[in-house]
């Protein structure tokens, strides 16, 4: 790596964190403390301190093997200390901790098999034999983590407490359905891999028939469902912390989830006439069931 190129890396990884404190700042406007420490920021500073920590020894083995293993730990590790280090939590914040840590841990521990089957993930083919941009992917990844959570977190971590109404039920109902989506979604692709009549061919039976991306638009209607959730008891700056579900739909439509998948389908089956047919008619992330598609 040439010297304005690193040095490029470490301006992104600085702006990255920069990115994180001015979201933590927000996020803590009107929130509990500790010791007079915003709670908020202590889990946003948490969550970069974690990463950083896992990457040394990722660095020195030149590894991925473990790295969303760790995204998963540090969606329950700041979530966990939100919750202890916060009093009186009432039904809203303890069903937004518990919805986090759950799907945190189902899906980490869903990638992480899924890599050790595989062996590897190309997304760190190259990066992981640089240093410097081996370190961004895992300081981006606990800006990840605190941007995505930051509505769960501002709900567990607000001074203002508000009984679960309409609008929280509402915002409950919409993460479910999201999570749903995105399981059935992974459960179909994995059984749909197993299968040895299978190899080779794409998806694209059951959610995969109505969307070329139904896991991800599931993880994008989960997070939109916890902003809901949050609408009623956020105040101050804590507003930003509405950037969750855009952040989401942002990096997963744009960044580094279907673009890079498409891409790599594209290189593999594209000229293929039922590839080519699936892609014309199936779409791209909000799923239409077959029926409704064009032909």
């Amino acid at each position: 790596m040439s010297e304005q190129s690193r040095a490029t890396t470490y301006v992104a990884i600085t702006i990255a964190v920069l990115i994180g404190a001015l979201m933590a700042m927000a996020g803590s406007d009107g929130g509990k403390q500790f010791h007079g420490l915003p709670i908020f920021a202590l889990c946003g500073a948490i969550a970069f301190a974690i990463n950083w920590l896992a990457f040394i020894p990722a660095a020195l083995y030149k590894t991925e093997h473990f790295y969303d293993l760790v995204g998963g730990i540090t969606y329950v590790t700041t979530m966990a200390v939100a919750v202890l280090l916060s009093t009186d939590l009432d039904l809203r914040a303890t069903l937004a901790a518990a919805m986090v840590m759950f799907w945190a841990i189902r899906l980490a521990s869903f990638l992480f098999l899924r890599i050790r089957k595989s062996g590897s993930d190309s997304r760190f083919n190259e990066i992981k034999q640089r240093p410097a941009r081996f370190l961004m992917a895992w300081t981006l990844q606990g800006l990840w983590v605190l941007i995505t959570a930051a509505a769960a977190l501002a709900i567990v971590t607000s001074s203002k407490s508000v009984p679960l109404e309409v609008t929280g039920i509402a915002g409950i109902v919409i993460w479910s359905i999201g999570m749903l989506i995105e399981v059935i979604a992974d459960r179909q692709k994995s059984a749909f891999k197993a299968d040895d009549a299978n190899q080779g061919k794409f998806i694209n039976v059951g959610l995969w028939a109505w969307s070329r991306h139904p896991n991800y638009f599931g993880e994008i209607v989960l997070w939109t469902g916890m902003a809901v959730a949050a609408l009623p008891v956020l105040q101050g700056w804590q507003w930003a912390t509405l950037l969750s579900p855009v952040f989401v739909a942002i990096l997963l439509t744009r960044i580094s989830g279907i673009p890079m998948l498409e891409a790599k389908a594209d290189k593999r089956w594209g000229g293929q006439s039922d590839y080519e047919d699936y892609k014309r008619r199936t779409p791209r992330l909000i799923p239409i069931p077959p029926a409704l598609q064009s032909r």
